[in-house]
């Protein structure tokens, strides 16, 4: 079963753990990871998720384990997901947050980088279903439709607000 680290609210560590899908409790977070996969074409690298894992469009993303900074966790994520080797310094950490309520600090990274033959990367059945290459209106479209995470579409729009101002 997968452990993951607990943090207090100015993200130190606890040196506590908890198991994947226990409560995180009360004065104590965890970290979610996200990265955004961009080609030189415009587009991004979306999955969609499982069934179990509510069927809808999203980046790839997930938790670091125990032991795993932020960096770590996303590159690990990316490799079980969709069996894509990325490497550290080619990330870009574009927004980093907090929620109190969910009891989350989230880190959201991106990369711009081809990947040919999507068709042949090796996807985490349980998580994923398939992967595509979408442009920014289509997965507008998508959310207006209800079909895209909206917890990662959000994380997109702040990445959108980024990518403008890197330009």
């Amino acid at each position: 079963m997968e452990r993951r680290d607990l943090y207090d609210i100015n993200r130190k560590l606890t040196g506590k753990t908890i198991f994947k899908g226990d409560t995180i409790p009360e004065n104590n977070y965890i970290t979610v990871v996200l990265v955004f996969i961009q080609n030189s074409e415009g587009k991004f690298l979306i999955q969609k998720r499982s069934e179990i894992k509510n069927g809808k469009y999203a980046t790839t993303g997930g938790h670091p384990k125990s032991g795993e900074d932020s960096i770590q966790g996303i590159i690990s994520e990316v490799k079980e997901e969709i069996g894509l080797e990325l490497k550290p310094n080619d990330l870009k950490l574009y927004y980093t947050g907090r929620s109190d309520t969910r009891r989350v600090f989230w880190d959201d990274y991106y990369i711009k980088m081809d990947v040919n033959n999507i068709e042949n990367l090796t996807l985490q059945k349980e998580e994923v279903e398939s992967v595509c290459w979408l442009s920014v209106d289509e997965i507008h479209s998508l959310m207006a439709d209800d079909k895209f995470f909206k917890n990662h579409y959000e994380e997109f729009e702040i990445l959108l607000n980024w990518l403008k101002n890197e330009n």
